[in-house]
């Protein structure tokens, strides 16, 4: 099953590592992941995004803020 997931920002260097520790993470864990980045700021807000970079896997918004934390990140893909 591929996990669906989503960085929202604008499209900051912040963003782009967030989306490549995704990837990144994956591939160690053999995870399937289609990775998408929301850049519309209204779309943003109605994740429920405070402040980005934001993550969502399979639906659910699982970080938001900062980078997230490489070992919480490998947790969210296990259990997504």
């Amino acid at each position: 099953m591929t996990i669906d997931v989503k960085v929202y920002g604008p499209g900051c260097k912040r963003c782009d590592t967030t989306a490549q520790m995704v990837t990144d993470a994956a591939a160690k864990l053999g995870a399937e992941v289609s990775v998408e980045k929301i850049t519309d700021y209204a779309a943003i807000a109605m994740a429920g995004v405070v402040s980005t970079p934001g993550v969502s896997m399979n639906g659910k918004l699982v970080h938001s803020g900062g980078l997230p934390d490489a070992a919480a990140l490998e947790g969210w893909l296990r259990n997504a």
